[in-house]
């Protein structure tokens, strides 16, 4: 299975994924600025969120500088055409990374859970290969979702920067081909 052009091959969808481009970046932040409201609010104080929401500007600048990179950066829409996801990966960035790929983020609006969207994205941008990702320790939806698609903790933790509120992290890696999404 895989994508081809603006269509996932597999399930039957309403979105559409794509390869982002610089033009998507102000969309692409301000989904993820959603998606980390919807995701954390139990995880980061509110003086958390208002920082994320004053640094939209910056944020957009800096994504839309990463978006120009040819690596895997996968958006989602909807039929309105309005950003729902977004996956990227590229090369790892551990010195000890336990394979090659890292999956950098996997983002979707709450609306999508449940609609096959999380695996779309993940395929997309990363296949069947051998990848790596951090995902924050409490935050046992995504675990699921990941040992789902093949992913298992491989004991590495760590603290995210204090901007971050210094959440724990774990990191998790698929050491084998994946057999595809369940």
């Amino acid at each position: 299975m895989g994508w081809a052009g603006r269509h996932w091959l597999g399930w039957v969808m309403d979105y559409v994924l794509r390869q982002a481009v610089p033009g998507d970046a102000e969309a692409l932040v301000e989904m993820h600025t959603l998606a980390h409201e919807e995701c954390y609010p139990h995880l980061l104080s509110a003086d958390f969120f208002r920082a994320r929401r004053a640094a939209v500007p910056e944020r957009v600048e800096r994504r839309r500088r990463f978006l120009a990179d040819a690596a895997p950066r996968i958006v989602a829409e909807d039929a309105t055409g309005a950003v729902v996801g977004f996956a990227d990966a590229g090369p790892g960035r551990d010195e000890d990374g336990p394979v090659p790929l890292e999956l950098y983020s996997i983002y979707t609006l709450r609306r999508t859970h449940g609609t096959g969207l999380g695996a779309a994205l993940l395929a997309a941008a990363v296949g069947e290969q051998p990848a790596y990702l951090w995902v924050l320790e409490n935050n046992p939806r995504a675990h699921a979702f990941y040992r789902k698609n093949g992913f298992q903790p491989d004991g590495r933790s760590a603290l995210l920067p204090p901007e971050w509120e210094s959440l724990p992290e774990i990191r998790m890696v698929r050491a084998r081909p994946a057999t595809g999404p369940k």
